[in-house]
């Protein structure tokens, strides 16, 4: 008889521990899910935001995704939409060269993803619509602000959003720049860095001085617009979720995507509610050629 007591607590205790160990489980993947969008999240929960290119960018599409949802804007909270701009014309023909900087132009299809993501954006009441000094950057930030209530609204151009400056590597393709030069490049050796241009380290520094800028002039409740380029959108974004500068590059960001990002303006912290939406049901598949 004591056996058989002795034995049915055993099981009861299992059974116990079973269940606790069942919620702790579903605890963690709640909070592992939750942390993947904040500043102090491990990079290794952004798995699925990674491209294993880091001088491209998957053209991720939304076609048939309905658009993320979105919670208020917390009373001491900012948001920025970050909007890369649209498919360009390559400026090496044939050849997948780098432009980095150039002032390429919209291909006819980059101006209609240009036109979807503004058209995106118009559901949200921006108070700063901020833009690169590249027309391509230019080009996208006049539609976001032509689909806004407030037609009063002045596109601000900010010199800090410009895309990474390749300098002598522009117009050459990555067999011409040579593997060994890129992969030290893409690994933040500065002393790789091409004639003329700049390092993903000098990028990401003046980004973040002119996305702060942004902020500034960004009252609390409030949301602004940035658009501009891949590598700048990436500054953006590795920041947010924690990830170094060297493997930014691995981020993927659509040609004409929208990324979400909130930042409190007490703690500092930063929330990315989501990355690279691109509003083009419809169009074809862009092609996103190295930059």
């Amino acid at each position: 008889m004591v056996s058989m007591i002795v034995c049915v607590a055993n099981i009861a205790i299992l059974l116990c521990t079973l269940s606790k160990s069942s919620q702790a489980r579903v605890a963690s993947f709640i909070t592992t899910t939750s942390s993947c969008l904040s500043r102090a999240s491990s990079p290794a929960c952004n798995r699925h935001g990674l491209s294993s290119s880091s001088s491209s960018s998957d053209n991720m599409s939304s076609d048939n995704m309905e658009s993320p949802s979105l919670p208020p804007i917390p009373p001491m909270k900012k948001r920025l939409f970050l909007v890369r701009h649209g498919e360009v014309i390559n400026p090496g023909g044939d050849r997948p060269v780098y432009y980095g900087a150039l002032d390429v132009p919209l291909s006819n299809l980059g101006e209609l993803e240009a036109k979807a993501a503004g058209d995106y954006l118009k559901n949200f009441d921006l108070q700063h619509v901020a833009a690169s000094p590249l027309t391509r950057a230019i080009f996208g930030g006049n539609e976001v602000i032509a689909n806004q209530k407030d037609t009063g609204t002045e596109l601000k151009i900010f010199a800090g959003f410009k895309e990474l400056d390749r300098g002598a590597w522009c117009g050459k393709t990555k067999a011409e720049i040579g593997n060994e030069n890129m992969a030290k490049f893409d690994a933040c050796d500065e002393s790789a860095t091409p004639e003329g241009g700049e390092s993903y380290i000098t990028l990401k520094k003046r980004v973040l001085i002119a996305r702060d800028e942004l902020l500034e002039i960004t009252e609390c409740g409030k949301a602004s617009a940035i658009v501009s380029h891949l590598q700048v959108t990436r500054s953006m974004l590795s920041d947010a979720m924690g990830i170094k500068t060297e493997e930014m590059g691995a981020l993927l960001i659509a040609t004409a995507s929208v990324t979400c990002i909130d930042y409190d303006s007490v703690s500092g912290e930063q929330t990315v509610h989501f990355q690279s939406f691109k509003p083009t049901a419809g169009l074809k598949k862009s092609v996103d050629y190295v930059n």
